[in-house]
């Protein structure tokens, strides 16, 4: 992975642990979205591009599945997330 996990899991609670292990995968596939897209955009190859952003596609349906794990067991978590899809309305809005 290469982004660091911002917390040391030994140290979480039992009742924590969950959701940061869902969060600590959310790290991990956006780190590998960015590069393969980042890849995709160096490759000079039409198939190694295609393959690598179809990976990088398959790669966001995993950050999906995490997401709605981590909703589920997190709800501040979820209702923080809809106050932000709120606010970005209001001010794509006016």
């Amino acid at each position: 992975m290469l982004s660091k996990i911002p917390i040391d899991l030994k140290n979480v609670s039992e009742d924590e642990i969950d959701k940061e292990i869902l969060r600590a995968g959310i790290i991990a596939e956006l780190d590998a979205v960015n590069l393969y897209e980042q890849m995709a955009a160096l490759a000079k190859n039409d198939d190694i591009r295609a393959v690598l952003l179809d990976i990088a596609k398959e790669e966001k349906t995993h950050i999906g599945e995490f997401q709605a794990l981590l909703l589920r067991f997190d709800t501040q978590q979820k209702e923080e997330l809809e106050a932000g899809a709120e606010e970005v309305e209001k001010e794509l809005s006016k």
